[in-house]
């Protein structure tokens, strides 16, 4: 069976710390690296962050997994040649163990300056990192009503996904219970979390002109502010997928975006046989979200057909028995089915969980959290 027309294209942008190696803080140091980037001539393409103690990446389009799983080495490896010449280091986690936002410098620029003096507070507690996954679908209106056709559908998996990515249980140095502490903090900024659903890109984008005219997104930037977990991106023609951590090795990170755009092929698929996924309402979906953002992948999500708590394990089993018929297609079974080592290794959070407790916990706090930062380090260069 060949894969539905839409192209299907992917790129992921990916977000890091830039650690201090002798303190294990966070550094402000992305203009160095700027720097160093021209001074080079490289064509790694490293954008600022909110926070001068952030970098950004963004892969090429890629038609495959395969051309993504290249691209994330390819840009984590010189992220971090460039970071260690530079006498720094880097890691992939959604929040930093022990770094207190109140202590960050804010990156220049006419664009930060306007978030921070429309969102104040908020804004400022913005020290978290994450990874952006790019579903490609064609430029035609025809098409753009199949992206939204699709994200309404797609709306009900990406709390799976956001289980199986979660990275962020500590804030401030200290455990707090949660697997995904990133999208608690980030869901105080306005125009986030699980969107409602649209009958058509036209309302969709009469949505968009409408909070355009009464200001909501600022003078100075043309770009839709609408952060959404899963949304139509305001400049390129794909369906962008915001709702995870950022995944702290690669092999994880491929598997998040192969789950992504195997859904999106599985829903299209679905469509051309008059068939559809349900519409679950947004409450529904809040309710599942909180669970990937308290447990992670060791707890239960709602089946609401049933009406029961259903282990996590046991839905990442059917959603992989879902996509089983299109990722072969797509040349993505392996990554795809990453998910169950996930389950077995427990999520980045899990795992920084376990360090954190094996140096002590609690009881030695200081020395725990920077062997959980020495951990992020550690496996953020794996598989490069």
């Amino acid at each position: 069976m060949s894969v539905p027309t839409p192209p299907l294209t992917l790129g992921v942008e990916e977000e890091y710390q830039i650690i201090d190696p002798h303190s294990r803080d966070l550094y402000a140091y992305i203009s160095e690296l700027i720097s160093e980037d021209q001074r080079q001539e490289s064509r790694l393409d490293l954008k600022p962050e909110f926070m001068q103690s952030q970098v950004e990446v963004g892969t090429r389009v890629c038609g495959d997994v395969q051309g993504v799983r290249a691209e994330v080495v390819r840009l984590r490896r010189a992220v971090t040649d460039m970071a260690e010449r530079n006498g720094v280091a880097i890691a992939a986690a959604s929040t930093h163990p022990f770094a207190f936002w109140q202590e960050q410098a804010i990156t220049e620029g006419v664009r930060y300056k306007e978030l921070l003096d429309d969102m104040q507070g908020v804004a400022q507690r913005l020290l978290i990192f994450g990874m952006h996954v790019h579903v490609g679908f064609g430029s035609d209106w025809e098409s753009k009503d199949l992206m939204i056709e699709i994200m309404n559908q797609a709306r009900y998996f990406i709390p799976h996904l956001l289980a199986l990515s979660t990275s962020s249980p500590f804030w401030h140095g200290r455990n707090t219970g949660l697997k995904s502490y990133r999208s608690v903090v980030f869901e105080s900024m306005p125009r986030t979390g699980i969107p409602h659903s649209f009958e058509s890109y036209n309302e969709y984008k009469s949505y968009e002109q409408m909070l355009g005219r009464v200001g909501a997104f600022g003078k100075q930037d043309t770009n839709a502010k609408i952060w959404w977990d899963i949304r139509p991106h305001p400049i390129f023609d794909t369906l962008e997928f915001r709702i995870t951590d950022i995944c702290t090795t690669v092999d994880e990170a491929v598997c998040l975006a192969a789950l992504f755009q195997a859904i999106c092929a599985k829903l299209i698929r679905l469509r051309s046989q008059n068939l559809s996924w349900r519409h679950y309402r947004h409450m529904h979906i809040t309710e599942n979200k909180w669970r990937a953002v308290r447990y992670g992948v060791k707890g239960e999500m709602v089946d609401f057909g049933r009406e029961e708590a259903i282990p996590f394990s046991q839905l990442i089993e059917e959603l992989l028995f879902i996509l089983d018929d299109v990722v072969d297609d797509l040349g993505s079974r392996e990554e795809v089915e990453y998910a169950r080592t996930i389950l077995e290794r427990g999520s980045s959070a899990d795992r920084q969980i376990a360090v954190f407790e094996a140096h002590g916990g609690e009881r030695n706090s200081a020395e725990a959290l920077r062997a959980v930062v020495d951990h992020l380090v550690a496996e953020t260069k794996l598989g490069l």
